[in-house]
């Protein structure tokens, strides 16, 4: 246990007389040097330095008296201190990374490209694209995942009110993802972020400003736990022009948010069912992405292409259009 106290930044002798404390709480001074083998004024000395970091409080009575904090608190606030130092360590060490990237780009072009391997590492580096961006987020977005697809959803929602615009193309079957649509895209898009679909994206990637992106190495249906990093190179440049592309072929995805229509306003079910009918999903795949049975799926899409006066997917897609829903 002392040696972990010492991990945590904790010295020997307060670590020492903190452990005695827990044992023997309301023990004085001169108790705990006995206790603990060390002077009176070193043991005076450590339970001053405990009491200041919280660790240790005089007894409400007996004020030569003292009692620990209870070791979750006391030992998880100087856990959670080491915890943010390390994050500013990573932070300063990626920071530094990119500058000596970008000074070695010229010289290296081996450089322009960085083989990421492990998820633990890969998420660290989605977090750093997310958290150093400075105007722009873009990213196809399909399965394979490497990881739980919701984790980046809170660091793109505090970029999102910092300013940054994020762009997302998802692939549809990333739509069509049980409980996905409802429960993170929608909320994004009600939050700002801007969503298209494709039937099929060419990769996954997410890209930052126009300094990295990176690109999860995968075989078949499977992620490999490996990622490329591609950073300012003539790669780099082709991947912007592929997402700008894909972006301008994308249907935008369709949410409840009313406005702009002409006429009387769609019903929120419509408005989706929409989106996904010009995304190109299956019946089966809606039926997925909205938590709906296939017999509710079919009855909806008879009643909205009532409404619209159509026998045909393709009449009842013309028929909104006009209408000005799509």
């Amino acid at each position: 246990m002392l040696d972990s106290f010492g991990v945590l930044g904790l010295g020997r002798p307060d670590g020492q007389v903190y452990a005695a404390l827990v044992v023997a709480p309301q023990s004085t001074a001169t108790e705990l040097s006995e206790q603990c083998g060390l002077t009176l004024q070193q043991s005076q000395d450590a339970l001053d330095r405990l009491a200041e970091q919280g660790m240790a409080t005089r007894a409400p009575v007996d004020r030569e008296r003292y009692l620990a904090v209870a070791p979750d608190v006391a030992i998880g606030t100087l856990i959670g201190h080491r915890e943010a130092q390390l994050r500013s360590a990573r932070a300063e060490m990626h920071r530094l990374m990119d500058a000596f990237r970008e000074a070695s780009r010229y010289t290296d072009p081996a450089h322009s490209v960085e083989v990421l391997t492990g998820g633990e590492a890969i998420a660290q580096r989605l977090e750093h694209l997310v958290d150093t961006s400075q105007y722009q987020v873009r990213g196809f977005d399909c399965p394979p995942y490497v990881m739980d697809p919701t984790v980046q959803q809170p660091r793109q929602r505090a970029k999102l009110k910092s300013g940054v615009r994020i762009r997302t193309v998802f692939d549809k079957e990333a739509i069509a993802w049980p409980g996905r649509l409802e429960q993170e895209i929608l909320v994004g898009v009600a939050d700002g972020e801007e969503a298209r679909v494709r039937p099929v994206l060419p990769m996954k990637m997410m890209m930052s400003d126009d300094k990295m992106a990176i690109i999860p190495i995968s075989v078949g249906d499977s992620v490999l736990d490996a990622a490329y990093v591609i950073h300012p190179s003539a790669l780099l440049q082709a991947l912007d022009a592929l997402f700008e592309a894909e972006w301008e072929r994308a249907v935008p995805l369709q949410t409840a948010l009313g406005g702009g229509t002409e006429g009387p306003e769609p019903e929120s079910d419509h408005l989706k069912l929409l989106g996904l009918l010009a995304a190109g999903l299956t019946d089966e795949s809606i039926a997925r992405s909205l938590g709906w049975s296939a017999r509710t799926t079919q009855r909806r899409l008879q009643g909205l292409m009532r409404e619209l006066g159509s026998t045909t997917r393709f009449q009842a897609g013309m028929a909104a259009r006009e209408r000005g829903w799509i």
